[in-house]
């Protein structure tokens, strides 16, 4: 193998920037030319490529976000789509392609090398954590570290003004995000998709800690709990309880920005260091992570079908603490 493609896809999280370096500068010192792949499979389709070198990623390990940007492309979806990218792929001369997103990500590349033939090595980059096959995906630790400096600065307010607080974070069908978070802030209830939300009960415990002196409470809950997140929960809480002065506080976007921790600059350039070795292994379809600090290589088809499960330990460290 001569020349690989390298590309971020999806939604952006912090480390992606360092994965690319990791890639670029293995592939390099191996003598392998790495072409950049603008936008995603959109700038695969469009043929927006770039040469990189080991120059061209100076000064990104640190940066959030991703310098090769990234888009959703439905194009991709088609096979019109895939059968141009494949056109631009050949003319190029890559022989390989490291692809750096999540599972919308890797669904479409494997597809893609399916039809083609195309060897690929999947790199999760995602602030969900949700893929099968690797303990933590790049991004979400700083993800999990933002959440939880902004959790802080509001129980400070929650606490001068004996206020219930519902703040609102990312996980449409995953709670990793959450669950940690709240742990991690010290929140009174945490609010999954995973976990069917009884109300009643959550206004029970609330009422319980007003009782025990708790002069503020703090609900972490995931974007996709109860079909409608933090909003839908405060509004139903009120309504039984109308007794609590209530906030909510939708963090957003935010959880994705930002300098990229220690943590995930490691994870990234060693997964993105791996992908490189697996493709000139002759490796192809599969994701690289880490499982218990080990690099640990699984079928694409099982990281983006196969359910990761929340550590139930994590579950029930809730309720002991929030006391």
């Amino acid at each position: 193998m001569k020349k690989i493609g390298v590309l971020t896809s999806g939604g952006d999280s912090p480390g992606m920037n360092a994965a690319i370096r990791s890639t670029v500068r293995t592939a390099i010192y191996e003598r392998i030319e790495v072409i950049g792949i603008y936008e995603g499979f959109q700038g695969l389709i469009d043929g927006n490529f770039i040469n990189l070198n080991a120059r061209s990623v100076s000064g990104i390990l640190q940066r959030g976000g991703t310098f090769l940007q990234s888009t959703r492309c439905k194009d991709f979806m088609t096979k019109k789509g895939r059968d141009q990218a494949f056109i631009q792929v050949q003319k190029a001369g890559i022989e390989g392609l490291v692809i750096i997103g999540g599972d919308g990500s890797f669904t479409g590349a494997h597809i893609f090398g399916q039809e083609n033939e195309m060897p690929f090595v999947g790199v999760p980059g995602t602030i969900d954590n949700d893929l099968f096959g690797t303990d933590f995906t790049i991004g979400f630790d700083t993800a999990l570290n933002t959440v939880v400096d902004a959790v802080d600065k509001i129980k400070d307010t929650a606490a001068s003004h004996n206020r219930l607080f519902f703040i609102e974070v990312m996980g449409r069908d995953t709670g990793y995000l959450a669950l940690s978070s709240g742990i991690a802030s010290g929140a009174e209830d945490v609010l999954i998709p995973e976990e069917i939300t009884d109300v009643e009960e959550l206004v029970h415990n609330l009422v319980e800690a007003k009782r025990n002196k708790k002069n503020s409470s703090i609900v972490i809950v995931a974007e996709g709990d109860d079909a409608g997140g933090a909003m839908r929960i405060a509004k139903k809480v009120n309504k039984l309880y109308s007794e609590f002065d209530t906030r909510v506080t939708i963090l957003g976007h935010i959880q994705r920005g930002g300098k990229p921790s220690a943590s995930d600059r490691i994870l990234a350039s060693r997964l993105g260091n791996s992908a490189v070795n697996a493709l000139l292994n002759g490796k192809s379809g599969i994701m690289v992570g880490l499982k218990n600090g080990e690099i640990k290589e699984t079928p694409i088809f099982d990281s983006i079908n196969k359910q990761k499960n929340l550590k139930t330990h994590l579950l029930e460290l809730i309720v002991p603490l929030s006391v």
